[in-house]
This record gives C-alpha cells, sequence and structure tokens, in this order.
C-alpha cells in the first residue's frame, strides 16, 4: 500500500503550535511566598476584638495585660 500524501499544514495549525509552544516555555510556575522569619523581642501592632468580660479580666492586674494576653495566647499555641 502506497503511502499516503500528508496534508500540508495550515496556517492555522502551525499557529496555534507556536502558541502552544510559546506558553509552555513563558509560563512561570508559582512560588510560594518566602515564609518570613519572625524576629524575637519584635511585636506587631494588630486590631484584635475580644470579650469585653475577658478583657476585663486582664485588665484587673493593672498595668501589663496586653503582655498578659500574649502570654496566655502564647501558651494556647503551644509556644
Amino acid at each position: 500500500m502506497a503511502d499516503q500524501p500528508r496534508r500540508p499544514r495550515t496556517l492555522n495549525d502551525a499557529r496555534t503550535e507556536a502558541e502552544a509552544a510559546f506558553k509552555r516555555t513563558t509560563t512561570k510556575v508559582a512560588e510560594a511566598p518566602p515564609k518570613q522569619v519572625a524576629l524575637p523581642g519584635v511585636k506587631e501592632l494588630v486590631s484584635l476584638r475580644i470579650d469585653q468580660d475577658v478583657l476585663e479580666h486582664f485588665q484587673q492586674g493593672g498595668p501589663g495585660w496586653q503582655d498578659r494576653i500574649n502570654d496566655a495566647l502564647r501558651r494556647a499555641a503551644g509556644k
């Protein structure tokens, strides 16, 4: 059996193949952002909503209530 003649390539076939090749070579793989290392002793200012009774509990001890909340959260986080 004789070989069938090849169908001539059309402009659309070539364009589609070229676009696919270009996309494969120019597409970047998304990298995870680098994890920031917590510096010891550096605190970050945040806004936090907590129940009034919880806030009063920590404020009863006077100044240092924010540090006491931080210590309680640190224990809860297992650190």
